[in-house]
Order: C-alpha cells, then sequence, then structure tokens
C-alpha cells in the first residue's frame, strides 16, 4: 500500500441550537479526519506532502444569523447578550463568535473531506492573535502578506509548514525571515522577486521553495477596488508570460518550484468566475509539467463572499466543487485561502449613540465608532446590515438616519438611510465586522482601535485590550 492512513479525531461543537438547549453548554462531537501521506523519496522533509484538513461529520452551522441573535429581547452574541459585553468592555467594541468560525472551517473542511488540499486562512481579514490560535488549533495553515503577519501567525502557534508568503512587494528582510523559520512556500509575484528570492535563498544557503502567482485574466464581477485577477491588476505575473518564468525558475538552483495559484478576487458570489480562473490555471500547469517541471500543489485562491445585505452566495460546497471539477482528471494537491467568508459574519461591531440629530433632508444618529473602525463603507461604499441591541417593536416604523461617527470627514459614516428607532445611550450592532474590520482600523483623529471581545458560549473575554490615550503616542519622541 503506498500510503499510510492515520486517524486523527478532533473535537468540534455541536450545532448551535443543540448548544443553546443543552443546559451544560456542552460540545464535544468528535469529528474524523483522514490523513494519507505520500511516501516518497522526492519529498522535501520540512513539508508535508499531503495536507490534514480536519473535516466536520457534524457541521456546525453557525452564521452570523445564529451566533447574533435576539433573545428576551436584546441581541445576544451566542448566549451572551451584547448589553453585557458594552458594560463591561465598553464601546466600540469588536465582538466575535468562536462558533462562527468554528463552523465556517467546518465548511471548508467537509467540502474538502477525502481531497489532498490544504486550508490556509487569509490572515489580512481578521489577524487578532485568538482568532488565528482558534484556526491553528482546527487544523488550518495561513495566508501572509507581511512579515508583521508572519509574526502574529508563528506568535499563535500556528505552523511554519502550512505558511503561504503571498503579496507584491515583500522585502528582503520579510524572505530571509520567511526562509529562516521554513514556510511551505513564497508566492512569486513579478521576475524581479524571483531574483531578489533567489538572492536570498543564496545568500542562506538554502534552496527556497516557490510557486508563481499567476493572473488569469478573469473577471471576478465584483467591486474594482478588490478584483484581483484582470491584466491590468498589480497581482502576479502575467499569464503569457509565466512558462517562460517557470523554466528560468526551474533552472535556477536557490529555488525549489513546487507548485502555481491563482486568486481573481473578492467577495465573490458566483462560483464560475473561479471555475473558469481554475480551468485556465489547471492548463497552464499541464503545459508546465510537460516541460519536465513537477508542480506539487495548485493553489486556487479564495474570495467567497458572503452576505452582507441581499447578496446571495452560493454555498461553499459549490464554490470547491466548482473550482476541483475544473481541474478535470488532476489529482494533486490543492489549496484554498479562505479570509472573509472564515470570519466575516462571525462579527459584530458593538457602538452606543452619542447624539441623535434632527435635519433637514438628512437625520443623523452620531455614535462612538467611526470610519478608523470600519472603514469598508467609505472606502467601497459597502452596506453592513445594522441592529440595534434592544429589539425594535414589531411594525415599528423608525425613523430614516445616516448612521455617523465623530470623525472630521464627510466620509465618515457607517451607514445611511436606516430606518431605526433609537435614542442617545442606545447600542447598535453593525453586522459582519468579522473581516477587514479591526484589520484595516487606524488611529486617524488620534483615536485609541477599539477592544475585541471573543464570546464561546454563555462565556465573554477581552482578546485585545482597548488602545489608551498614553499608547497612541508612546513610540513618538519629541527632539532636543
Amino acid at each position: 500500500m503506498s500510503a499510510n492512513i492515520r486517524i486523527l479525531c478532533v473535537s468540534f461543537f455541536s450545532a448551535w441550537r443543540s448548544r443553546c438547549s443543552s443546559a451544560a453548554g456542552r460540545r464535544g462531537r468528535c469529528i474524523c479526519a483522514t490523513i494519507r501521506r505520500r511516501a516518497s523519496s522526492r519529498q522535501s522533509p520540512r513539508r508535508p506532502s499531503r495536507y490534514p484538513i480536519r473535516a466536520a461529520t457534524t457541521l456546525n452551522k453557525t452564521r452570523h444569523d445564529v451566533a447574533f441573535a435576539y433573545r428576551n429581547g436584546t441581541l445576544c452574541a451566542e448566549q451572551v447578550p451584547l448589553e453585557d459585553i458594552a458594560r463591561r468592555f465598553g464601546t466600540p467594541c469588536y465582538v466575535y463568535s468562536r462558533a462562527a468560525i468554528e463552523g465556517a472551517y467546518g465548511e471548508f473542511a467537509q467540502a474538502l473531506h477525502g481531497r489532498d488540499a490544504m486550508l490556509c486562512y487569509s490572515v489580512k481579514a481578521n489577524s487578532n492573535l485568538a482568532v488565528l490560535a482558534l484556526l491553528a488549533r482546527l487544523g488550518a495553515g495561513f495566508d501572509i502578506v507581511s512579515g508583521g503577519e508572519l509574526a502574529r501567525v508563528l506568535a499563535a502557534g500556528g505552523d511554519p509548514r502550512k505558511i503561504l508568503f503571498s503579496g507584491v512587494g515583500k522585502t528582503k528582510e520579510e524572505i530571509r525571515l520567511a526562509l529562516e523559520k521554513n514556510i511551505h512556500c513564497i508566492n512569486l509575484e513579478s521576475a524581479a522577486e524571483l531574483e531578489r528570492v533567489a538572492a536570498v535563498a543564496r545568500e542562506l544557503g538554502r534552496p527556497a521553495p516557490v510557486a508563481f502567482r499567476v493572473n488569469p485574466d478573469v473577471d471576478a464581477r465584483t467591486h474594482p477596488y478588490i478584483s484581483t485577477g484582470l491584466r491590468e491588476n498589480k497581482f502576479g505575473v502575467a499569464h503569457r508570460d509565466a512558462e517562460r518564468l517557470y523554466a528560468k525558475a526551474a533552472a535556477m538552483p536557490a529555488l525549489e518550484v513546487i507548485g502555481i495559484g491563482c486568486h481573481i478576487g473578492s467577495q465573490l458570489v458566483d462560483p464560475a468566475p473561479l471555475a473558469a480562473a481554475v480551468e485556465r490555471l489547471a492548463a497552464l500547469a499541464g503545459r508546465i509539467e510537460a516541460a519536465g517541471i513537477r508542480l506539487r500543489h495548485l493553489d486556487l485562491g479564495g474570495g467567497i463572499g458572503i452576505r452582507y445585505r441581499d447578496e446571495t452566495p452560493r454555498p461553499v460546497r459549490e464554490f470547491v466543487a466548482g473550482a476541483l471539477a475544473a481541474l478535470g482528471d488532476r489529482r494533486g494537491s490543492v489549496i484554498f485561502d479562505p479570509g472573509r467568508s472564515m470570519v466575516g459574519n462571525a462579527g459584530v461591531l458593538l457602538t452606543r449613540v452619542e447624539y441623535v440629530k434632527p435635519g433637514e433632508p438628512r437625520n443623523f444618529l452620531v455614535v462612538d465608532a467611526a470610519m478608523n473602525d470600519l472603514v469598508r463603507p467609505a472606502l467601497y461604499d459597502a452596506w453592513h446590515e445594522v441592529r440595534t441591541v434592544r429589539e425594535p417593536e414589531s411594525g415599528a416604523p423608525g425613523t430614516v438616519y445616516d448612521i455617523v461617527g465623530p470623525i472630521c470627514e464627510t466620509g465618515d459614516f457607517l451607514a445611511k438611510d436606516r430606518a431605526l428607532t433609537a435614542r442617545e445611550g442606545d447600542l447598535l450592532a453593525v453586522m459582519s465586522s468579522g473581516a477587514y474590520a479591526m484589520s484595516m482600523a487606524s488611529n486617524y483623529n488620534s483615536r485609541p482601535r477599539a477592544a475585541e471581545v471573543m464570546v464561546q458560549g454563555r462565556a465573554a473575554e477581552l482578546v485585545r485590550a482597548r488602545e489608551s490615550a498614553e499608547q497612541l503616542f508612546a513610540l513618538e519622541r519629541i527632539p532636543g
């Protein structure tokens, strides 16, 4: 038999509704995953040839509509009232549901069950150490784009052999650190980067494991700021140049070519663009391998969308099935790099109304959160659902408000034209704030960044303290 079989059992949360009905709130469904390891003498000993996916046989379906729900007249995160979280930790603050993150991971794991695959969570979506540590324990790898993200993943207990280093602007220092930590792969995004990685590898006296991110020139049909797979985008190498660059890389002793990848964009709601990109990538991989260059993995990217408003993204299993079908009869290792779909609906931004400001032609709710806490509405004109923490009365019409922050910018808004019944001091929850919220936060207007809280069943724990005013300038010095 060419492969040894090991059975690992991991404990996942049982479904959220079962948790709610359990007096003890116990977990403990045993999830089994079969891990096969290739017995090939050609395989590098420091990178596993098979990537364990801990697949759920009982899938936790928790999403924001269950993880964040009204109970006894108040909005709760799992079983913790958001009012209690505001009382303990203040506002604004980000609140994450552990069960929702586990459920999202389980959805991917189940879709990939039985396949030689690795899930590499896209750290840029939410880089809190508690989130990273949770995903590392579940078996995830990580897709990083900076030395800082590498440091975070390692601090959270991530396995360096499951780290991909992407991004168009890696410095020599970042490349050196990645190679010293023995990460799985550096994704090359230009001919110049090819030369730089080879030079650093020669200095270190060790071959660098590399793959090229190829730009497939496929329209992701998403916001232009988060479309990454078109010819005019800055990401990846041009499809027409890929075979030449692979031949060059394969001839360099300082490099070890191990894969190929693509990523076409974010917030995809239709599997068709991803499948089209994968089909093109697989054909290219076939030509590269026909030239004698072995590719151990195909990195199919991420970008699967979530529901913010009225989007109807297809289930994760359909994205995965479509991508795998586009590979045809190719049975090699595959990698997916989900980010938003892992954590986006697992978080809310909790904020308090400071002032109610009637006006003509617009009414305003001025809250204590701002564009520095959630920049997506200002940057992308993104829509986030906003709920009152106190459950509204059925049929109450409310008043139409723009929900704005204290920052001195007209573009400082979290939502526009929302019918709400709210008064000064009320709490609001900005939904679907688990991704690209805190990770894109800033100190603009010298505003301390908000606290982060992780909820698990009936427990809420501070996972990042609120910044103090003193911390805003702790690294600054007044000369002479």
